[in-house]
């Protein structure tokens, strides 16, 4: 396979392994595994390319903005772990495109791979918007488990495939603060006339009907847009990550809970064609890589918000919360909206109907085993996901996302593991 360039990459900015990676790499490619002299005969088989691939990687985020954490952490495994497969070469953010451009450059091939924040894309696809942050309905845990072990990976990957990209979810945060305002809000009434910074479709179709005004701003210009007095409030993202962006000198309160992104997932984008021409053991490593990241992110995000949390409360930050009765009215509206855009867009009902399956085979569980669960169970559920299911069948799409659900299913019970020589194609199993 030949090396691929998007760029001149001049050697000063090409990312290394550090010392212990390189020593922890060639340990595995020797098929050692940390020093243990059992023999792998599946490891020995992996063949080296002459070559590694070479790809060029850009994070979306900005320094200043800390959600490139994952971004580095996935890199760096990759790195290591296919040593002598693959070398990605990391690229700060703004190097040579921006969050907002990502999407159109690892789709031509100007950039080989890059992450992103999936609700970027709503404009070219509503599906997107059930990737990440879609309000009110899944947390964290619900994410990992869809993506994973319901069909979710799979389905998200179709419809980044119309688009020419393989895509990873590789992050998952703990859920984001909430608005950060200049004035106390508590219930609708206290939404009205105000000029809030709101990333998603859906989210700021929310606050306008509450009677808000949603702005979407980039990351980089929402410190000065509430400076000015340009935004009455804006959210963003987990503690840590507002408290990096200086948000704790620019607004006196945070509205809880964060209802707007409870389980926000960022993902890493390739170029369709750069992956195809990788071989089937790197590809193995992008995808154990991707699940092992998102474990990580989603406990070091959610260790910082109890940290950072402590930290814009001794800056003086108040902390509010939304009356039950308000949360009750946007998860209403939240699910207009779903099975709306399910309505228009087959791509949209196949994702939806797929969580809403997960979300009904988990209500007894969940029920049963409260307090100690992660995520809720709502009386409008079944209802929504028997909508669902018409819609999806109006569509023709019903019986083709059941089989994706239950082909993940029964990868995951099998558990036949991938071994070289196959041709790798979903988690954690081989066809």
């Amino acid at each position: 396979m030949t090396k691929r360039h998007s760029f001149h990459t001049p050697s000063t900015v090409k990312s290394g392994a550090t010392a212990l990676s390189v020593v922890a790499a060639g340990a595995l490619a020797a098929g050692t595994y940390f020093g243990s002299s059992v023999d792998n005969t599946a490891h020995a088989e992996i063949e080296r390319p002459d070559a590694p691939s070479e790809l060029i990687f850009e994070t979306a985020w900005p320094s200043a903005i800390t959600l490139w954490r994952p971004d580095r952490y996935y890199v760096d495994l990759v790195n290591t772990l296919a040593h002598g497969h693959v070398d990605i070469d990391w690229y700060d953010g703004g190097t040579f495109s921006s969050s907002t451009d990502m999407f159109d450059d690892v789709q031509a091939g100007s950039v080989d791979m890059g992450s992103d924040w999936p609700s970027y894309w709503e404009g070219r696809n509503t599906a997107f918007s059930l990737v990440t942050s879609v309000p009110m309905i899944f947390s964290p845990n619900d994410y990992m488990t869809w993506f994973w072990q319901g069909g979710g990976y799979e389905l998200s990957n179709e419809v980044y495939g119309q688009y020419g990209i393989k895509w990873f979810p590789h992050s998952v945060t703990s859920p984001e603060a909430g608005q950060r305002t200049n004035v106390a809000v508590e219930s609708p009434e206290d939404y009205e006339g105000l000029r809030l910074r709101q990333c998603g479709r859906n989210q700021s179709r929310i606050l306008e009907d509450m009677g808000a005004s949603a702005v979407f701003t980039p990351g980089g210009e929402v410190y000065a847009a509430l400076d000015r007095g340009v935004l009455d409030g804006a959210e963003f993202s987990v503690p840590e990550v507002d408290w990096s962006m200086g948000l704790q000198e620019v607004t006196d309160y945070v509205v809880k809970p964060g209802w707007h992104q409870p389980g926000p997932v960022s993902g890493i984008m390739v170029n369709k064609q750069a992956y195809d021409e990788l071989d089937d053991f790197t590809k193995f490593v992008m995808k154990q890589a991707a699940q092992t990241t998102m474990m990580w992110s989603w406990t070091y995000f959610d260790y910082t918000s109890g940290e950072y949390t402590g930290k814009f409360q001794e800056a003086g930050v108040e902390i509010t919360r939304l009356e039950d009765e308000v949360l009750d009215q946007v998860l209403e509206l939240t699910e207009a909206r779903i099975i709306s855009d399910a309505e228009d867009n087959a791509d949209h009902a196949k994702l939806a109907l797929s969580m809403y399956d997960y979300l009904v085979v988990m209500a007894d569980w969940r029920e049963y085993q409260q307090p100690f669960m992660h995520g809720h169970v709502w009386d409008s559920l079944q209802d929504t996901h028997e909508r669902l299911v018409e819609i999806a069948q109006d569509h023709g799409v019903y019986e083709e996302t059941m089989e994706v659900i239950e082909d993940a299913r029964a990868r995951n019970e099998d558990q036949a593991f991938w071994q070289p020589g196959d041709t790798y194609e979903n988690h954690p199993v081989r066809d």
